[in-house]
This record gives structure tokens, sequence and C-alpha cells, in this order.
């Protein structure tokens, strides 16, 4: 009796697991949803970060940063009914530290790009069975003004303003190319 209970037993794990994954399709509809999502948001906060580095440069745009990108991004999400989060293997601000399915894509992005293979953005089932959106952020040669190598693509000024509002920086050392981090955006469940 106990074979029987136990086949039984797997074979509705396998059946229940098999329930809970996403079709091809949702995937695909997912990962267009979150590359448009992603995409209108850094497009939204860049925008407005380039006006204040216009403005008054990194004097101003740290501090408006520093006050306003949470908050922007709380706007976007509640815009698109999803909850966009930036977050980084290197961070800037504790709250957006990674969770655990997000330290997992991070390696995974950042053993990917070791081997020089093209990152790619995912979409994937979260701990509570919501469809969710993965993308890697690629450093740009414009944010290595605040995330760049001390004293080479960053001045030493400009850590210090950083060091003032964020204590505990670890985000900066990034060259043209790196990972920077990812965008993890978390849909409800259809």
């Amino acid at each position: 009796m106990r074979p029987f209970l136990s086949i039984l037993s797997i074979s509705l794990i396998l059946f229940l697991s098999c329930q809970k994954a996403l079709t091809e399709t949702q995937k695909k509809e997912y990962l267009a949803k979150g590359k448009q999502i992603a995409k209108t948001t850094a497009n939204h906060l860049g925008g407005e970060l380039t006006k204040h580095m216009k403005a008054g440069g990194v004097s101003e745009a740290i501090p408006y940063c520093n006050g306003q990108a949470g908050p922007l991004t709380q706007e976007m999400s509640e815009k698109f009914k999803v909850a966009i989060k930036r977050t980084s293997h290197k961070l800037r601000n504790s709250n957006n530290a990674p969770t655990a399915n997000e330290i997992a894509i991070l390696e995974q992005f950042k053993e990917l790009k070791a081997t020089n293979t093209t990152l790619k953005p995912v979409v994937a089932l979260d701990d509570k069975g919501h469809p969710h959106f993965y993308a890697p952020i690629i450093v740009q040669k414009k944010c290595l003004a605040c995330h760049g190598v001390i004293g080479d693509s960053m001045k030493p000024a400009t850590d210090s303003i950083i060091k003032t509002l964020y204590p505990k920086d670890k985000a900066t050392g990034f060259h043209e190319g790196d990972l920077r981090g990812i965008w993890s955006i978390a849909f409800e469940s259809k």
C-alpha cells in the first residue's frame, strides 16, 4: 500500500506543479507587458533625472533621485497595477534589497554576463505563484557619473554627495556594459 501512496503523492505534486506553470502564450504576454512597463518606467525615471542633471549636475540629481525615485516607481506601479522594483547585487538604497528569487535571477544574469552571453528578460512564477518579469539593467555611459569607478569615470566629490545620502552605498565601480541590476515586476495572477 505504501508504494501506491508514494506514487499517488508524487503524481499529485507533479499535477499541482504543472497547474501552476505558465503556458508559452502567457509567458509571451507577460514578457511583452514587462518589457513595456520597464521601458516606460525607465524613460520616466531617466527623463526626470536628466532634467535635474542638466539643471544642477550631480549635486542636484543625486538628492532628487534619493527623494523621488521611490515615489516615481510607486506611481508607475499604480498606473500599471503591478509591483515594480529595481534591485541589484550592489545596492545603493537598502530599501531595494533583493528577495531570494531576485538574488537567484541576479546570479543567473551575472553568470551569463561572465560568459558574454546576451542577457534577455525572463518570466517565471514567484513564490506566491504570481507571474514575475525580470530584466537586466545594463550600465550605460551616462550612468557612470554616479555609478562609475571613483577617480576615473566618477568624481570623488560625487562619491561624497552619495555617501551623505547613502552611507552604505555599494553601487559604484561599474563600467559601461556591466550588469547594474534588474527590473523586477510582479503581476497578479490571472
